[in-house]
């Protein structure tokens, strides 16, 4: 029987793969653990469990879902428009964030067409960039962050979107906003800028960039419900910009692509403001608990402004493994081109010291179970 490998598209050869966090499931069946005593902090996931008002809401549709979704999103879309002072017409909703960057690759890219993006940036950008046939341009990054002249410089006449993400995921590092918003206007106009906004609502300073998307400049912000909202297993987000731009990624948006309960869930989320002051104040003390135990173990790190940080170590596989095996999922990053790191994502604080707790045991064992 023939191969299909010489039926694919070119680009498919070389196209990375998305390799997500552990499941904690997956991690027991394997090893044999009682997934109760599991926890994971690799996915950069809520440690607090989703939206309660959210997941009310969702419960509440699932007696109608013989019939199809809300094509349009309309009632989220009223919703976000009010919370972002933009109009309905200039927001699109995915299934994640992560479907709006293929939207974007879908639309743009081309043979021909250059993307450009970190190094070690959201590996979804490069797969956007290939799966339309384009040239994923890599810019080297500066201290664990997008270096922002840098990236300018790779633009050329062949370059048609541009991908800032701040927090960078998974490397932990941060552009200030005054600087974002500075790069984004200085970009030619033939130049989609892409800001990914995941982490936004942990930020003290997001960049704004409403003025220059209303002045004209071709931006898409992007925004995800996975995170701060704990809807990641719903799968939602949304991106913003200007109407026009919106209307051409609608058409490439996949028919009832976001679920009745997801957007239920993320309008009734929207309004859960004590959950998300909750997460906050959590994470917070989460980051402190953790900067101070790991600098206590002498591990190198890189604090988030989000909900995680980047740790490094010697030997990253035998430390990923140990703490696989002693109950604690984190994330490795061998396929982002950083094999001596591993992400952390901040949990709470009993999960922070589990962690803490497990890491020093593990020094103390040469990381042997």
């Amino acid at each position: 029987m023939s191969s299909y490998v010489s039926l694919t598209k070119n680009c498919i050869h070389s196209l990375p793969s998305y390799v997500p966090g552990r499941p904690i499931e997956e991690v027991a069946r394997e090893s044999g653990q009682d997934p109760e005593k599991i926890i994971k902090l690799a996915s950069n996931e809520n440690p607090l469990g989703p939206s309660p008002k959210g997941i009310a809401a969702a419960k509440a549709v699932l007696a109608g879902i013989n019939f199809y979704p809300e094509d349009n999103a309309y009632l989220l879309k009223e919703r976000l428009s009010q919370k972002l002072a933009v109009e309905p017409k200039q927001i699109v909703v995915g299934q994640g964030s992560s479907e709006i960057i293929t939207m974007l690759g879908n639309t743009f890219v081309e043979p021909g067409v250059e993307v450009v993006m970190g190094e070690h940036a959201f590996i979804c950008y490069k797969r956007a960039a290939l799966l339309g046939g384009g040239t994923p341009i890599e810019v080297p990054l500066k201290d664990f962050c997008h270096d922002l002249e840098a990236m300018a410089a790779a633009v050329t006449e062949k370059t048609r979107l541009l991908f800032l993400p701040s927090p960078n995921n998974p490397t932990a590092g941060s552009n200030k906003a005054e600087d974002i918003v500075a790069f984004a206007e200085s970009l030619p106009d033939s130049v989609i800028f892409c800001f990914d906004g995941a982490y936004e609502e942990y930020l003290s300073n997001p960049p704004d960039l409403r003025p220059l998307i209303a002045a004209g400049k071709k931006i898409i912000c992007l925004r995800s419900f996975s995170k701060i909202y704990g809807l990641a297993g719903l799968r939602i987000g949304y991106g913003y910009g200007s109407a026009d731009l919106i209307e051409l990624l609608d058409r490439v948006r996949a028919p009832f692509n976001v679920s009745a309960p997801a957007q239920a869930a993320a309008l009734a989320a929207l309004d859960d403001v004590d959950f998300v002051k909750e997460s906050i104040t959590i994470n917070q003390l989460g980051c402190k608990q953790l900067q101070q135990g790991l600098r206590q173990l002498a591990i190198p790190i890189v604090m988030s402004e989000g909900n995680f940080l980047l740790a490094h170590f010697e030997s990253a596989k035998e430390v990923f493994e140990y703490l696989q095996a002693n109950g604690v999922i984190v994330r490795p990053l061998q396929g982002y081109g950083l094999p001596d790191h591993l992400r952390i994502t901040v949990g709470t604080g009993s999960q922070n010291q589990r962690l803490l707790d497990t890491l020093a045991a593990g020094q103390k064992a040469n990381w042997k179970s």
